[in-house]
């Protein structure tokens, strides 16, 4: 069974969105209860939330690795469709989706992304009447309290307990022995970055998170236990 190890890094959208966006903006505002107590949000913060929007924010970088390969990284600011129609590609050979929070955002987001940009998955991703989600060959099944086809470290590590339970990569890594991957940047400095022109930076960072969540995995199967990270 080959494992895609896997991370994303998304951007707010640019700026052939702002006035479909501008709109959609506008429209929440006026529906907004006057509060004198509260300014209205400011139309730079709405339009930085779509950085985890699908419809509206882009994929920046797909860091990723299969098995124990050495992780890699696909990222083309100007052809996110280039970098999407390459993600399937390698997961056309996988069999098994790990990620932190993968099932909830990166996979979601990928999804969204690929509807948008018409690029046909390499997995299914709707159900055909009649077919059973086993009788569906490469079947991206979204169903909860599973871990196959997607193994989400996020949601295994709290046991599906609830969402406040849940704990970030660089919380699990910490308490594990694993070096974090969060040195120098953290997801909510992406876009920051990518304006500076640091987007080199921005891969290596997403591949450290793919680094370090296969590391995590690892211990949360049993495949690894390394005795000199044990914090005992």
């Amino acid at each position: 069974m080959k494992k895609l190890f896997f991370d994303i890094e998304t951007l707010p959208a640019d700026e052939n969105s702002h006035g479909h966006l501008r709109h959609l903006y506008e429209r929440k505002i006026a529906k907004r209860a006057p509060d004198p107590d509260n300014e209205p949000e400011a139309f730079e913060e709405f339009l930085n939330k779509t950085g985890f929007d699908g419809a509206f924010g882009k994929v920046l970088v797909i860091a990723y690795a299969i098995d124990d390969s050495p992780a890699k990284y696909l990222c083309n600011p100007q052809d996110e469709k280039e970098t999407i129609e390459k993600f399937w590609d390698v997961a056309a050979g996988t069999d098994l989706f790990v990620g932190h929070n993968i099932r909830d955002f990166d996979l979601p987001f990928i999804v969204q992304r690929s509807i948008i940009l018409g690029v046909k998955p390499s997995w299914h991703i709707t159900q055909p009447p009649g077919k059973k989600p086993w009788e569906i060959d490469k079947y991206l099944d979204f169903a909860r309290y599973k871990n196959f086809p997607i193994f989400d470290t996020m949601w295994e590590w709290s046991r599906w307990v609830d969402k406040w339970s849940n704990k970030g990569l660089e919380h699990l890594a910490l308490a594990m022995g694993i070096p974090t991957p969060k040195e120098g940047i953290d997801g909510s400095q992406v876009n920051e970055f990518f304006k500076k022109g640091k987007t080199k930076e921005i891969c290596e960072y997403c591949v450290r998170d793919v680094e370090t969540v296969r590391e995590i995995y690892k211990r949360m199967t049993f495949e690894s236990i390394d005795s000199k990270n044990l914090p005992f």
